[in-house]
């Protein structure tokens, strides 16, 4: 396993930096000192290497949700690393953004971005869920649809060219899906003691005089 790791690792980096088209099965081996031969032990094909730098990337994404906290924590959490990760590994959406362009001229990355895609959309789609259940998001939104418009947003900020791609856009970006979501608003209100959702918790934890 660590051979493999090691193995993603150097793909992951030469994507990062050289795009896909500088993905060469023999630097990926001489990066960790081994020859192509012992790599195609491990990855039989560039397919299956590049399955595992998306497997890779996507770890990164997950390490966003935690299951710690309210739904609506959660949720916040989760833009929250998103910007710590744009901030702290730009490489992570340099890597995505090769996906997305080269996805559109090959069949394989499509069928693995694709895959990616709908994992992504249905976590986001279950988070949303329990958080409009809580109160914490808008309750006009759906959010199957919701979650469709985060992803669509956040991989087009992928494919913008790297001087265009930074930890401020964004940042500004996730601000709009906030308040959007409602994110804001909610807090705004829980801070006020307004929150609705807070007061019907409040008010079922109440008994009546002389109870």
């Amino acid at each position: 396993m660590e051979r493999q790791e090691e193995l993603v690792a150097a793909a992951y980096g030469l994507v990062a930096t050289r795009g896909f088209e500088g993905l060469r099965t023999r630097d990926v081996a001489g990066a960790v000192g081994l020859n192509v031969a012992t790599l195609h032990y491990y990855y039989p094909t560039k397919e299956a290497l590049i399955r595992g730098v998306v497997g890779h990337a996507m770890g990164r994404f997950r390490s966003t949700l935690s299951p710690a906290g309210s739904p609506g924590e959660q949720l916040r959490a989760h833009l929250g690393g998103l910007r710590r990760l744009a901030r702290d590994e730009p490489e992570l959406f340099a890597v995505m953004g090769e996906l997305a362009l080269r996805a559109r001229r090959d069949r394989a990355i499509a069928a693995i971005v694709r895959e990616t895609d709908e994992v992504w959309h249905a976590t986001l789609a279950g988070l949303l869920r329990r958080a409009q259940k809580e109160g914490a998001i808008a309750p006009v939104l759906k959010p199957d649809d919701a979650a469709g418009v985060i992803v669509a947003t956040l991989k087009g900020i992928f494919i913008l060219p790297a001087d265009a791609r930074d930890a401020r856009r964004l940042d500004r970006t996730l601000d709009q899906l906030e308040r959007w979501l409602g994110l804001s608003a909610t807090e705004a209100a829980r801070a006020r003691g307004r929150d609705p959702a807070a007061r019907r918790r409040s008010a079922g934890g109440r008994g009546s005089p002389g109870s």
